[in-house]
């Protein structure tokens, strides 16, 4: 184990913390707010961090090992230290509160404890957005595109922070690969800001909108969510660019080089947009009386499908009022997720597509024994060590949701609410059912049971390994 490699990038992540925090700090200057919560939290966050990298490596190689470690410990400080501002301010003076609000930003989970999201300082009310936009396509990509990484090693970051079965890169080099993907994630960002402006919101609440649209993350600067925005516009604006930042990001690249069949033949992308429209015209069908009509109803059921699957997790009506089918489907694809390569939470679509097939080849397999059945995705065979990685992935996350739905069970609150909870914390979607649903929020659970949700959200949005490995002894030892 590399400790003084490990060591250093840590500290140029503290170092880009710090320096990402003078944003909202700016905002609150603009506002004429005491900024001094952000001035301490980035004196002692930039510190640390400088202290960090003045650790010498003797060499600069950074294995699987190095790469789970480094991307889970540093989610874990951002969590913890980007919790500072809310607490030294008093915006939230809990500190566990505040952490769990912050790892709900970071992970683009969007679970909130707060009850006045509107008595907010505007410079937390910017940094807790900002956050969703941060963690949205990673901290460690960022650092890739931006730093100088020791070239092929630096994979080993990539595959530990970016979701998806696989990942692969765009470009031959990491870091141009790093530097493509945040190029379309600030272009898109950029483009949903412009068009939020274009219906009537103020600048500040159309950039932060855009933040947690690009993140899928769903933190909104009013309690109501976009739903306090009364607007069909704004609704389909955020319904559109949900679903697009639901997509992987790769395909945008084979569109930027003029691929558009390779992009558009995409078996991932016709599943999760299948699912998208097959589950939005049900639920609209479900729910058309209570709307006036099929086409309004349409309007509410294709946001509510988009901010689920792609575990964006705005709202813009109450769920939990509408019909149990209705509900049953939203629930269902919560699991889903978006797609790999996306800003999406969730088990994502690739993955849950060589789950399925691998089970169907297993069936075939059963009762023709001779034969050979492949799992093929895009027509391209997938290998065996990807299907029993899929598998293995599909496991855990099923022990870990049961295991956070027992743990937080012990508040007391009924079965929904817990279940709901622990899928939306593990899926990164932010609102459930029952309790916290979109008109509720996770304020009523006990210090323990935000603890474990917020490992949860991490679990989550690191998909479990990195996270799950610094518990184990053999991933410390030197050799």
């Amino acid at each position: 184990m590399n400790y003084r490699m490990i060591s250093r990038v840590l500290g140029y992540v503290l170092l880009i913390i710090a320096a990402l925090m003078l944003l909202p700090l700016i905002a609150g200057l603009c506002y004429r707010e005491n900024v001094l919560n952000f001035v301490i939290t980035i004196g002692c966050t930039a510190t640390l961090g400088f202290i960090m990298t003045r650790v010498k490596p003797r060499s600069q190689a950074l294995f699987a090992r190095e790469g789970f470690a480094i991307v889970g410990i540093s989610w874990l400080l951002m969590s913890l230290l980007g919790a500072l501002p809310f607490v030294i301010n008093g915006d939230i003076p809990n500190y566990i509160d505040a952490v769990f609000e912050t790892a709900s930003g970071f992970t683009t989970t969007g679970a909130s404890i707060l009850t006045n999201v509107e008595g907010l300082t505007r410079g937390c009310m910017f940094w807790r957005c900002f956050t969703h936009w941060i963690g949205g396509m990673g901290m460690l990509v960022f650092l890739m595109a931006v730093m100088p990484m020791s070239g092929e090693h630096s994979m080993h970051i990539m595959r530990a922070e970016v979701p998806g079965p696989t990942v692969g890169k765009l470009v031959p080099r990491v870091k141009k690969t790093a530097t493509i993907l945040y190029m379309i994630y600030f272009a898109l960002t950029v483009l949903e800001a412009i068009l939020l402006l274009c219906g009537g919101m103020s600048f500040y609440d159309a950039v932060l909108h855009a933040f947690a649209t690009a993140g899928t993350g769903g933190f909104s600067t009013n309690g109501a969510s976009i739903g306090g925005f009364n607007s069909a516009y704004i609704d389909i604006v955020v319904t559109v660019f949900m679903i697009l930042f639901g997509v992987n990001f790769n395909l945008y690249f084979l569109m930027l080089i003029g691929k558009f069949k390779d992009a558009l033949k995409s078996e991932e992308l016709h599943v999760y947009l299948g699912v998208i429209v097959s589950a939005a015209v049900i639920i609209a069908v479900c729910i058309a009386n209570m709307y006036g009509g099929f086409f309004k109803a349409l309007r509410y059921s294709f946001f509510n499908v988009a901010t689920v699957v792609s575990t964006t997790g705005f709202g813009n009506a109450d769920f939990t009022k509408w019909p149990a089918l209705a509900q049953c489907l939203l629930v269902a694809i919560m699991f889903m997720g978006g797609c790999a390569g996306s800003t999406g939470g969730g088990m994502k679509v690739s993955r849950i597509m060589v789950v399925v097939k691998s089970a169907f080849a297993d069936i075939a397999q059963m009762i023709f024994p001779r034969s050979v059945n492949v799992v093929r995705l895009d027509k391209r065979r997938v290998n065996s060590e990807t299907v029993k990685a899929c598998n293995t992935y599909f496991s855990i996350y099923m022990v870990s949701l049961l295991l956070t739905t027992l743990l937080i069970s012990t508040d007391g609150f009924d079965v929904t609410t817990n279940f709901t909870a622990a899928v939306s914390c593990l899926s990164n979607i932010g609102p459930g059912l029952s309790l916290v649903g979109p008109a509720g929020n996770f304020a009523m659970f006990s210090g323990f049971s935000k603890i474990v949700m917020t490992l949860a959200m991490l679990l989550g949005r690191l998909e479990i390994y990195p996270l799950l490995v610094l518990v184990m002894p053999t991933m410390w030892r030197r050799k």
